[in-house]
């Protein structure tokens, strides 16, 4: 199974003092609208996404293909794909993607500590 490139979903207090603090670390912008309250900021090859006001928690986040830079790749592991994968190994979904559908998708789960996982396939 290819989950595509990863990053980690910040919830955010202040996006001005957290895109600061992640730049004193090396993180440069990346993509994203600081009017709209989100950055995507990278450093190498780890990715952050900086949310202000969206959701509550942090969320694992993963982009089916796309590579750490946004970039497409082929092939990839459709969304739809891997969430069949995920339901025959009895992995719960909160979110599911429809099966009718192409392009675009998201499907959402949590491990078993509560975390939640974002598959999020932007094409």
């Amino acid at each position: 199974m290819k989950l595509g490139a990863f990053s980690v979903s910040l919830n955010v207090k202040d996006i001005n003092a957290s895109k600061e603090f992640y730049e004193h670390l090396g993180f440069r912008v990346l993509g994203g609208d600081i009017k709209q309250n989100y950055l995507i900021m990278k450093n190498e090859h780890a990715l952050i996404g900086l949310f202000q006001g969206m959701f509550q928690g942090n969320i694992l986040t993963f982009n089916p293909g796309w590579d750490e830079n946004a970039n497409n790749i082929d092939p990839f592991d459709d969304v739809r794909e891997i969430q069949r994968q995920l339901k025959s190994k009895d992995i719960t979904l909160v979110a599911e993607a429809d099966e009718k559908t192409t392009g675009p998708a998201n499907i959402m789960t949590t491990d078993p500590d509560g975390n939640i996982i974002l598959i999020d396939q932007h094409r």
